[in-house]
């Protein structure tokens, strides 16, 4: 993971906090990463804009995705990895995760 390369932190801000989901806007500038975080929960993404993603994978492995606005698509828990955006132009999505 880029541990050695400083980055704007992505803006979290939660929608919606209940018994069953966690809703999360994840609002990112140009370089901005999550951070390396393990989903305890399964989840889903929604993509609000063209979401140009850089994942750095828990083994040190990187990959692209090009993911189009309103391209969902579902992980299970337990995956780990640092999200970035990976393009030149800000990205948003939206993440719901089913407790």
């Amino acid at each position: 993971m880029s541990q050695f390369r400083a980055r704007p932190p992505a803006i979290p801000t939660t929608l919606v906090d209940d018994a069953v989901v966690r809703i999360i806007r994840w609002d990112f500038e140009p370089g901005a990463d999550t951070g390396v975080h393990t989903h305890g929960l399964g989840y889903v993404v929604v993509p609000m804009t063209d979401c140009d993603f850089l994942i750095e994978e828990e083994d040190g492995s990187e990959r692209r995705a090009h993911v189009a606005k309103g391209a969902a698509y579902r992980r299970e828990a337990g995956t780990t990895h640092n999200v970035v955006n990976g393009g030149t132009q800000p990205m948003s999505f939206i993440e719901i995760e089913y407790k």
